[in-house]
């Protein structure tokens, strides 16, 4: 387990969400903290507002009252393309790779918001790709990547700006049960490592049971938490 300090980087305040026309109330005032260092995973059944909250707290869509903040500096006041480029990186069950470019050259692509010059981009990679375990893949398409590698691909990529948060949506939804324990136990290395907070929604117990702590919602509500 990482080093949890105490001090919240994520807090939620009231969220409300509406969708299609404000016909479907997606979060019904969801509050909660997520302390720095934590792994924290949020389960419920589909529907019920996880990605939603995901989305949220990751400022990939704002609230339609209620308040986000990061590090006690609320969600609406933060220079979100700075935030989104150097504070937080996000995983998906999707994947979301381009296909036209190599593994090496996916995870480069984060780094043209970032700080790093063209000169450092490809040795960034390498070793990024060397820390989730595909080195021997660098120069491959997705398309010739199995499931798991393209995830791996994809952690590597979350990675490339050096994110203090880690978002991840069913980032095992794909993925049979020897890839679902391999990328778990990856991403518990990594945050052990990189000392960042990790927020999963996940659909699997096995996931939920190596959080920290497990946040359950049912019906845009959270009705639980252990």
């Amino acid at each position: 387990m990482s080093d949890v300090d105490g001090a919240p980087i994520l807090r939620a305040e009231g969220l409300v969400k509406y969708y299609a026309d404000g016909n479907v109330q997606a979060l019904r005032g969801v509050s909660l903290e997520v302390r720095n260092g934590e792994f924290v995973a949020i389960t419920g059944p589909s529907g019920c507002g996880k990605s939603t909250l995901l989305h949220l707290l990751g400022g990939l869509d704002r609230p339609d009252s209620g308040e986000v903040q990061f590090r006690g500096e609320p969600m609406a006041k933060l220079d979100l393309d700075a935030f989104h480029a150097r504070r937080v990186g996000f995983v998906f069950q999707s994947f979301y790779l381009l296909p036209t470019l190599t593994a090496a050259e996916n995870v480069q692509v984060p780094m043209f918001e970032g700080p790093w010059p063209r000169s450092e981009r490809a040795g960034r990679a390498s070793k990024l790709l060397e820390e989730v375990g595909l080195s021997h893949r660098a120069g491959q398409r997705p398309t010739r990547l199995s499931v798991g590698e393209r995830q791996r691909v994809a952690i590597a990529r979350a990675l490339a700006n050096e994110p203090e948060l880690l978002l991840a949506d069913e980032p095992t939804g794909n993925l049979d049960s020897a890839s679902q324990d391999e990328i778990l136990r990856l991403l518990g290395q990594l945050r052990e490592r990189r000392r960042i907070t990790l927020v999963i929604v996940t659909h699997s117990e096995e996931v939920a049971r190596a959080a920290d702590r497990r946040i359950a919602m049912k019906d845009g509500r959270i009705v639980g938490a252990e």
